[in-house]
């Protein structure tokens, strides 16, 4: 390739090459830790509350720090990564979820356990953000959505493999072996992310003054051609200034009330099922063993449920199924609420409410993205997010306080029906929407 090109070009008209399978793989792995780390809270917390002699309600505010962590993470990772870089940004925030995730193998009170699920969860929200944007700027156009799909289902996978080692671990080696192993291995692994993943092209191209680093992520991603930075230019401008206001500008207004309104009540009746499904279903009679495995099906049903809401996207939009999906999942949860006395009906209610609640979260990230033109997509999903982080706080916040007040098991189960059906009116309001509403590239999401 010679003469002045866009490094979207070299991406674009490429192969997928060894360097971007190394990002994919590298960012997946950090997907994976994250979602063990996040996720494994709710696995020991029958554990902690029995050995503690506490009530179950007690860890109402620790799942809340753990989820306030994250959403504070999300909102300063990013301002983080403009200035310093994805790289390391990721590095950092690995190190610390690892550092106070393996502090929390240590933790003697309550007190202590919220302040170290606080910490945890500053470096857990911090890296998601820019494992999606970093696997993103590697990935070509024709890829992106499945490769940064492919990578975000770490999550639900390290989601997965904590339940099935707390299942296994708890009753011989103890709770505090879950947070051993979620910190030694981010540790371990934030060592070979500082010598094997590469920075962003995009960010380095805004930092001239780092034009060998750019040269060397250039000849990894073609080898054995040498390229001049200086022949490199940036698919787009850069975007001066923090252009939150332009998510308010006109008719856009009611896009971002209604994205916001459908990603508060989602992860709201997400983290509340995360946090609180091990524990209520101990509450029902369930042993400490099945609940955590039946709590797995949660996220793995995500990951199926991900993979056909994309299809069934790209085929009848993503109103229309986002809509359908989500009136299903208030049935499903609804349903939930009355069959907890029967195992073999709800194991598949979980999965089923997985598969709608989490699995729909991927796409409505897609449409976050696409609701807004590239000049404040970052800063429209980003605070989309971040408000939904408020949603995931309040959930398992709302949980402990329900249940502190006498609410049975499944009137908790049965309330969350109530925000899905909420989120299903959010995103058919965003299809009555007019197109004018938008940026021209977001008119094939709200007609």
């Amino acid at each position: 390739m010679t003469g002045v090109f866009r490094i979207t070009e070299l991406i674009d008209t490429r192969p997928l090459g060894r360097l971007q399978l190394e990002v994919v793989t590298l960012c997946a792995l950090v997907a994976l830790l994250d979602g063990f780390d996040t996720q494994v809270i709710a696995y020991v917390a029958p554990a902690i509350t029995e050995q503690w002699g506490m009530a179950p309600s007690a860890l109402g505010p620790v799942f809340g720090a753990g989820l306030l962590g994250l959403m504070a993470g999300a909102l300063i990772g990013g301002p983080l990564a403009d200035r310093w870089g994805r790289k390391w940004t990721i590095v950092v925030s690995t190190l610390l979820f690892g550092a106070f995730a393996l502090a929390t193998a240590w933790a003697q009170t309550p007190g202590q356990l919220l302040a170290l699920r606080l910490l945890t969860g500053l470096g857990l929200g911090s890296a998601m953000p820019n494992l999606i944007a970093l696997t993103s700027e590697y990935a070509p156009a024709r890829l992106r959505t499945m490769l940064v799909t492919l990578m975000f289902c770490g999550f639900p996978l390290g989601s997965i493999l904590g339940g099935v080692l707390s299942a296994l671990w708890i009753p011989s080696l103890g709770w505090p072996s879950l947070f051993l192993l979620g910190g030694a291995a981010p540790l371990l692994l934030a060592l070979v992310l500082a010598w094997r993943l590469p920075e962003s092209p995009g960010f380095l191209l805004l930092r001239r003054a780092r034009s060998r680093e750019l040269q060397r992520v250039l000849e990894r991603l073609e080898p054995g051609r040498s390229h001049d930075p200086r022949s490199v230019v940036a698919g787009e401008p850069p975007q001066p200034g923090f252009p939150l206001r332009e998510l308010f500008r006109g008719p856009r207004t009611k896009v971002t009330v209604l994205l916001w309104t459908a990603f508060f009540m989602n992860l709201l009746v997400m983290y509340f099922m995360v946090n609180w499904l091990p524990t209520l279903l101990t509450l029902a009679g369930y042993s400490l063993s099945l609940a955590i495995l039946a709590s797995s099906l949660l996220n793995l049903g995500g990951i199926g449920g991900g993979i056909l809401l994309a299809a069934l996207v790209r085929r009848y939009g993503p109103h229309r199924t986002l809509g359908a999906a989500f009136v299903l999942v208030a049935g499903i949860v609804a349903a939930l609420a009355y069959v907890t006395a029967l195992p073999r009906l709800t194991l598949p209610a979980i999965f089923l409410a997985g598969a709608g609640v989490v699995g729909a979260q991927f796409c409505l990230n897609a449409l976050a993205a696409e609701a807004y033109p590239t000049a404040i997509r970052a800063t429209g999903v980003g605070w989309a997010l971040g408000i939904g982080r408020i949603g995931s706080v309040a959930g398992p916040l709302l949980g402990g306080l329900l249940l502190g007040w006498g609410w049975s098991p499944d009137q908790l189960v049965l309330a969350c029906a109530i925000p899905a059906l909420v989120t299903a009116a959010a995103i058919f309001g965003l299809a009555r929407l007019s197109a004018p509403a938008l940026a021209p590239s977001s008119r094939n999401l709200l007609p």
